[in-house]
């Protein structure tokens, strides 16, 4: 009697349930994901990260990184985040995260250390005129660019 082959492939299915009403980024990930109905390694290969780190994600066990939140954004189409952007603070916030910039990375195109930016964040000092002068021309790109796009 020959013997038979039989070769079948079996996709794991997709979760039923996305988020209702996502409330975490995590939550907002996973319900676009769903949405689009790709595989947490889909996922990953996207934004260049482990499957781990997008099921840590989703299971809120960790946040991204600010590098990662601007491909982020794109890859929801939308920020859901809300900032206070009536204030210098909430401009300063609201432009590190849409540019994905840690504190580091944005003192360093300013010339001054991290530390001075997170001081500014958290309304501890003010910056000096100069810095004041730049930040400002920064903040107006970036709305001019969220503007045309």
């Amino acid at each position: 009697m020959p013997c038979l082959r039989f070769e079948q492939q079996i996709s794991k299915p997709l979760p039923i349930k996305a988020p209702v009403n996502p409330q975490t980024l995590g939550e907002h990930i996973r319900k676009r994901r769903i949405e689009l109905r790709l595989f947490q390694k889909d996922l990953a290969a996207i934004f260049n990260v482990s499957e781990d780190c997008i099921t840590y994600w989703e299971n809120n066990r960790s946040e991204p990184q600010i590098q990662y939140y601007p491909p982020i954004f794109g890859f929801l189409g939308y920020c859901p985040f809300e900032f206070d952007e009536t204030t210098f603070r909430g401009r300063l916030k609201a432009y590190k995260w849409r540019n994905g910039l840690s504190n580091t990375k944005l003192g360093k195109l300013l010339d001054i250390h991290g530390s001075t930016i997170l001081a500014w964040e958290n309304g501890k000092s003010q910056p000096q005129q100069k810095h004041l002068e730049k930040l400002e021309m920064m903040l107006q790109e970036s709305i001019w660019n969220d503007a045309t796009n």
